[in-house]
Formats: C-alpha cells, structure tokens, sequence
C-alpha cells in the first residue's frame, strides 16, 4: 500500500493511506538518503511504501518513493549529521518579524541558503506588523525592496489584525508549504489565522531572553480548507551548512550567482580577495546588498573554519 506521511515524531510516523486512512508506521531497517548520515530517514511529505502489521494494526514502512525534492538542515544535537525537515514540497514560507523578537536579517538569508540548492521558490512574510514603528516599517520597506528584487515573494502581515492573511492564502491555495522561521515570529498565530480550526498551540515571548518559545515539536503536515497542505515545522534557533562547500554559498546567493561569469576567475570565484572580481565591483556601486555581501562573507569563512572531514559532501 500506497501513503503519504503527514507528521513525524522522531521514531513513529503518522501516514494517510490512499483511501484516507491514517496509520501509525515504524520503520523497517535502515533507510538512507545519498548515503549521507541523518537523524531521520524519513521526512512529512514522503511518499512511502508500508505494509500492514497483523498483530499490532499498525504499519511498516518498507520504501520511499523518489522525491522530487526535500530540505535538509544541520541537526541541531548532533552537529556532524543532517536532519530532514521536509519533502515533495512546492514552495517554503518563511516567517519572520522586525520586532518582538528582534530581527535576525542573517537568518533571512541562511533560510534562504538552505532552500535554495533545490530550486524551492520561497515566500518571505514579515508578522506583526501592528507593533512596528515608523522606524520599523522603513526597515521593512527597505527589506521588501532588496527580497523582491532578487525574486522573493514578500507580504506584510499581522496575525493579531489579519493584514496580509488574504494575500497569503492565494499564496497557499492548492500548493504543498513548508512552513518555517525562528521561535516566537508567531508562525502558530499566523496559521490559525489562516485556518482557525487547526487550534495550535501559541507561545509567548520570553520576558527575560526576548526570545521565543518552541510550541512546535514534531513537523506535521495539515490539510488547507481551501486547497493545498502545510507542513509546520519546529521553530529553528541557528542554521549551519556542513553539508555544503565554500563554492556552493556563492552559487546559491542569486545575485552572486548571476555575476560570477563576469569574473575573471569564473565560477572559482569566491568573491573576496580576488582580482577584477564583478561580484565585489557590483557591491562597492551598491548594486549588491552590503547586507546580503557580509552575510555571504560570514558563512563562507564559517563553512572554511570547519575541518574537511567535518563537512559532508555536497547534496
């Protein structure tokens, strides 16, 4: 038989049949992906092969079926393996805020990054706007500008006010989303905006840290009302890459990216102290974002302090 898996839990996995019936499945030795090692084989959004358990009523999953794509980040505990976050997607919602938790625009850019290898389209929505000040809403003006230039859908919204929840939903509307962003930018209240009935559970902001709280523990997919999945993720603190190597940060940063041939070092180009490099000639005339530059330069030099045999290759 024939499913799809719709949440994970780390050992179990819940899985919708094809005549709608959802089952709890185990797995069946040891599932890898491009021989690279994971904490879990299996990701929401996985179309899986099970087989029924006569004495439990529960399933055994025996194979995936190829992916189309997937997104795989750093584990969080154990630094030199991956975790899959997600799979068979058709676009990445990225939730972020100016205020209340303070805005990390770096992480923009490292979802971004993680993202981008598979070709994943990505749709920025900035929430809370009904606590930005005037100086807040320039940098967020400031933000749409550079996200939108580059391709990115951005929305503003407000999950308290509902500004931005109708545009969102034509986003949503017959696509398979991961949803994902930093602790307490209010993911939760956004999507019980979107579909009230789904009830999840909201955290608050920590008085002390000003940082949010995790109330998603397991990645689960659920059904839109008006047509399409979600898959909402568990909050994400930090994103490292040591599954990527220094050339690929530039390829993966699109203006970069698209500039690199003009250098005289091509592709090998890393941008940074070469000769008659285009990427920083484009910087220096501000047709690059200084921002988007430093953050490159920052992850470049973390992805070189790391030993080669701590870095896994490439996916």
């Amino acid at each position: 038989m024939q499913g799809i898996v719709i949440k994970s839990t780390g050992s179990w996995y819940n899985v919708r049949m094809e005549d709608g019936q959802v089952l709890e499945c185990r797995t069946v030795g040891k599932l890898r992906l491009n021989d690279l090692p994971l904490t879990n084989p299996i990701a929401v959004g996985d179309e899986v092969l099970v087989e029924m358990e006569n004495e439990t009523g529960n399933g055994l999953i025996k194979g995936i079926m190829p992916r189309r794509n997937y997104v795989v980040r750093q584990s969080p505990r154990r630094k030199h393996d991956l975790h899959l976050l997600a799979s068979n997607i058709d676009q990445a919602l990225l939730v972020t805020t100016i205020t209340q938790p303070k805005l990390k625009q770096g992480f923009i850019d490292r979802f971004l990054l993680m993202v981008e290898p598979y070709e994943i389209p990505t749709i920025i929505v900035f929430n809370k706007a009904d606590l930005y000040s005037d100086e807040d809403l320039e940098v967020y003006a400031y933000l749409e500008d550079l996200y939108q230039g580059l391709g990115y859908t951005v929305i503003l919204a407000s999950a308290m006010t509902g500004d931005g929840v109708a545009e969102l939903k034509a986003q949503l509307k017959d696509k398979v989303t991961m949803l994902s962003g930093q602790s307490g930018v209010g993911k939760s209240s956004l999507l019980n905006q979107i579909q009230s009935n789904l009830e999840l559970r909201v955290g608050e902001i920590s008085d002390w840290s000003g940082k949010g709280q995790h109330t998603t523990t397991f990645a689960e997919m659920h059904p839109l009302d008006m047509g399409g999945q979600i898959i909402d993720t568990p909050g994400i603190k930090t994103l490292s890459f040591i599954h990527l190597e220094p050339n690929q940060i530039a390829h993966n940063f699109r203006e970069i990216f698209a500039l690199s041939p003009q250098c005289r070092f091509g592709g090998a180009c890393l941008h940074r102290n070469e000769p008659k490099c285009a990427v920083k000639a484009a910087v220096e005339r501000d047709e690059i974002s200084p921002l988007r530059y430093e953050n490159y330069l920052y992850i470049l030099q973390e992805i070189e302090d790391l030993n080669h045999w701590e870095r896994k290759k490439g996916m």
